[in-house]
């Protein structure tokens, strides 16, 4: 998928004229490319609407309006928007409580290695992008958000389309998996 640039990241006015309207598009995406893995993380396959979005919402809720200063976003979550050859998705652990937080986050470090893809008979395990790694990564607790990535060959691909595909998390404090919708697989 093409790369976002300034160009495509409309000046705060402009946004809030098309804002209704591009919010619910993405909402709608979102719940297609969504899928949950057991009762605490969900994945959201990333694509260039949803990246979009997520820098025009930081551009207008952090009252961003200079060149500079949307380059900056572009610059952070660009990244995210999956290469041809690969998915990219956004993990949340999703935690309600303050007690929740305490408990599981330091429960599940690493658990941004720990997502994988089943497809056609291939485990695929995912990449973490390397940028947001470094600022989200830490020894002892983990954070809510983590952003991944994985790479499929043509033939991985071609068994994608066909399905199934299982979404798994393996790691020590959490081990689930899913198998992906065909709305969301597609």
């Amino acid at each position: 998928m093409r790369r976002l640039t300034l160009a495509d990241i409309a000046d705060i006015r402009a946004y809030e004229r098309e804002r209704d309207a591009f919010r619910a598009h993405v909402i709608e995406l979102k719940k297609r490319r969504r899928g949950g893995v057991g009762p605490i993380v969900t994945f959201v396959f990333e694509n260039r609407d949803t990246i979009r979005f997520q820098i025009q919402e930081m551009a207008r809720v952090e009252r961003l309006f200079t060149d500079e200063q949307i380059m900056t976003e572009l610059d952070i979550y660009n990244p995210l928007i999956p290469e041809p050859g690969m998915l990219s998705a956004t993990m949340f652990i999703e935690l309600t409580t303050q007690q929740e937080l305490r408990e599981w986050l330091p429960r599940l470090v690493g658990i941004e290695r720990a997502a994988e893809l089943r497809v056609g008979g291939d485990t695929i395990p995912c990449e973490v992008e390397e940028q947001h790694a470094g600022q989200l990564t830490r020894e002892d607790v983990t954070a809510s958000v983590h952003y991944v990535r994985w790479r499929l060959t043509p033939a991985q691909i071609d068994a994608f389309e066909a399905g199934p595909v299982t979404l798994a998390v393996v790691h020590p404090a959490y081990t689930h998996e899913t198998v992906l919708s065909d709305v969301t697989r597609a």
